[in-house]
């Protein structure tokens, strides 16, 4: 059990039931009252946002997350499929809402960790830095530095990022997964 102000980012509590993911925290005091710890979380099973506040009598459950190697297959209308990384015909399918933002990031047949509650999938964690190949970056033209030295560049994935002007396409690029940002070129 964790007590109210152990309730941090990134920590995982059961509230309700459900499994959570706490995206921010701060505990402060008002005036002459007990101190209380404002949090918000996310809910790792249907990607809804929640604010709750704990008091410092309130304890909370700590969620129990296990992660597993998985492949990713390829994507339908939607859903995202996976399979078991020794087992091919051990398939599972996620909804875009539980990826969220990493989805701009998977490649198929790319090895992930699937974090599970319970036997339940409920998101995939992804490296921190990925490298993918540049499928389309406009010319760099000379004297264009009013952006500050920057274009959009759009990856094998799909997904598009600033990156410098000297990227052209067939390049490849490492990309933080995090924050979605260009970190260099690997090589072409």
């Amino acid at each position: 059990m964790l007590e109210y102000n152990e309730i941090v980012i990134r920590k995982m509590v059961i509230h309700d039931g459900e499994p959570y993911e706490v995206l921010y925290s701060h505990v402060f005091r008002k005036q002459q009252r007990k101190p209380v710890n404002a949090v918000k979380m996310r809910n790792l099973l249907s990607g809804r946002i929640l604010e709750v506040s704990f008091q410092a009598t309130d304890k909370a459950e700590e969620a129990e997350i296990e992660t597993k190697k998985v492949k990713y297959l390829f994507n339908n209308k939607g859903e995202w499929w996976f399979c078991d990384e020794k087992n091919a015909s051990n398939r599972f399918k996620l909804n875009e809402e539980l990826l969220g933002d990493s989805r701009k990031f998977i490649l198929p047949n790319t090895i992930l960790d699937v974090k599970y509650f319970g036997e339940l999938p409920i998101g995939v964690k992804l490296p921190i830095k990925v490298e993918l190949e540049v499928t389309e970056a406009p010319p760099a033209v000379r004297g264009d530095t009013a952006k500050g030295g920057n274009k959009i560049i759009t990856l094998s994935t799909g997904a598009t990022i600033l990156a410098p002007m000297f990227i052209e396409p067939g390049d490849v690029v490492r990309v933080n997964t995090e924050t979605g940002e260009y970190v260099e070129r690997v090589g072409k």
